[in-house]
């Protein structure tokens, strides 16, 4: 039995918390926040001990999910590492990009089990396509939220986009070539809106679009590929493919267009979305890669790659707004 120590206990650590309390393997034995409020509401709501010091906590556990504020990732991720624990942390990694390289270093000597809260790798629209040859050359993403105060410590950069820059990350297998960006500042000392722009060594070109000062949520993510086009609603659980059609393509919509080489037919297929609890499954994906000691999905080095570029993005988006 995996004993999971969780530190910050706000809105989604009581997401943790409900998810945790799903998974066989796992018992929680404990918490540690600061907040008075927080603090009385778990213990009342889950009748769960509280520690007073994040040492004790993670002197008394196997894992260590790190929930609280971007800014606190560093000091309990290290402190954890530091004490041979599994650590499952929160997007994004850490605060500064000087910060996770650590986290990254720390984590390789340990030989610990640590993942990233990419949650979005676990959204069933996106498993969907598990089994279908990602290979794109152009992608359109809007991720767009309507304004929360809550979580505008960072830009929307680190807050919305680096969902997405993950994504594209795990599916494009090249290196970063270029990256071209804007952003304003709107209602935060951060930037609220952003337009990106992503070259590859490979020539695939990626343009995303965040904002958290929509009037409406959006979360969708189109892929343009070698006779095939993607589109994939994380908020909705819908995807999309259209491609020529195969002899193995069947049940779906199809219909005939004319070609230069002559006439081809069109398949429009939903793949089958499984229902899922996507907080749920990336605790369970996690806690069994200790259990079963394989590699997690989304690792420490991932995290860092989302960072990396998140930074890059940012760096220019400074450099715009200076000039």
């Amino acid at each position: 039995m995996l004993r999971v120590g969780v530190f910050g206990v706000g809105h989604l650590g009581k997401f943790h918390l409900n998810n945790w309390k799903q998974i066989p393997s796992a018992e929680i034995i404990g918490f540690y926040d600061p907040s008075e409020e927080n603090a009385r509401e778990v213990v009342a709501s889950y009748g769960l001990k509280r520690y007073g010091d994040p040492q004790s906590l993670i002197e008394d556990c196997d894992v260590a999910d790190i929930v609280a504020p971007t800014t606190f990732h560093y000091e309990l991720c290290k402190m954890a590492i530091l004490k041979s624990k599994h650590v499952f942390v929160e997007k994004p990694l850490a605060n500064t990009i000087q910060e996770a390289r650590e986290i990254v270093n720390l984590a390789k000597e340990a030989h610990i089990k640590m993942q990233v809260g990419h949650v979005e790798r676990f959204n069933p629209a996106f498993l969907a396509l598990k089994d279908y040859p990602l290979k794109p050359m152009f992608i359109e993403v809007h991720r767009l939220a309507q304004f929360n105060p809550r979580g505008t410590d960072v830009s929307v950069i680190l807050d919305l986009m680096i969902h997405d820059i993950d994504l594209i990350l795990s599916m494009v297998k090249s290196n970063v070539k270029n990256v071209f960006a804007n952003g304003v500042n709107v209602l935060s000392d951060t930037p609220d809106i952003a337009n990106v722009r992503i070259e590859f060594d490979n020539g695939c070109v990626a343009n995303l679009t965040s904002s958290r000062i929509s009037m409406k949520r959006m979360r969708k993510m189109r892929l343009f590929q070698k006779d095939s086009y993607i589109s994939i609603d994380f908020l909705d659980k819908k995807t999309e493919i259209i491609k020529y059609k195969s002899p193995t393509d069947t049940n779906v919509f199809s219909f005939d267009i004319e070609t230069k080489s002559g006439k081809k037919t069109i398949a429009i297929s939903a793949p089958a979305i499984k229902e899922n609890n996507a907080i749920r499954e990336e605790l369970l994906s996690f806690s069994e890669a200790i259990t079963g000691d394989h590699p997690v999905t989304v690792s420490e080095i991932d995290g860092y790659r989302a960072m990396e570029v998140a930074h890059q993005i940012l760096d220019k988006i400074n450099r715009n707004q200076i000039n």
